[in-house]
């Protein structure tokens, strides 16, 4: 990812170099989290990068006791995900110690889903964010139509067709 910002660019080694320790330290403080899986994005629209991630985590809790937590605290709310079933989700705002590293003077919003995982006592937490908050409402819309992919694979069935 670094490469692919940086091509062509070769004076600014300093914020090369910058700009890879931070994307090493987001990626251990997920996996420190239980994260699984981050997703970056470095896509732009009519010049406007759309700074965005996910983190994938999975937690050992039951879904009816994440949305007790969350709920008690009005933030959340029980929605259905079209091919995933219910899941908790919650939207946040914060000024996380990397928006201020990077000197950003807008809160980053954040969407969370918590979504249980058949037959296990595990939620799939899928954490997005993103630091443009001019544009929080449409990164939202955008967030929820990627929560809302979530499919869960058949299982795979045991035992021969009848034939």
């Amino acid at each position: 990812m670094v490469d692919r910002q940086f091509t062509g660019i070769d004076n600014q080694p300093i914020l090369r170099r910058k700009t890879e320790d931070e994307l090493q330290g987001a990626a251990e403080a997920g996996a420190e989290q239980g994260g699984v899986a981050l997703y970056l994005s470095y896509l732009d629209a009519a010049g406007v990068p759309l700074s965005a991630s996910l983190l994938v985590s999975l937690l050992p809790h039951t879904h009816e006791r994440a949305t007790a937590a969350l709920t008690t605290h009005g933030e959340a709310t029980v929605v259905d995900l079209p091919a995933a079933g219910r899941a908790t989700r919650r939207r946040r705002t914060e000024r996380s110690k990397e928006s201020r590293k990077l000197g950003s003077t807008f809160p980053d919003t954040i969407v969370e889903y918590f979504v249980p995982v058949p037959g296990r006592a595990e939620l799939l937490l899928l954490t997005f964010s993103t630091p443009l908050e001019p544009l929080a409402d449409e990164m939202v819309e955008l967030f929820d139509a990627v929560a809302g992919t979530l499919r869960w694979p058949r299982p795979a069935t045991t035992g021969k067709a009848a034939g």
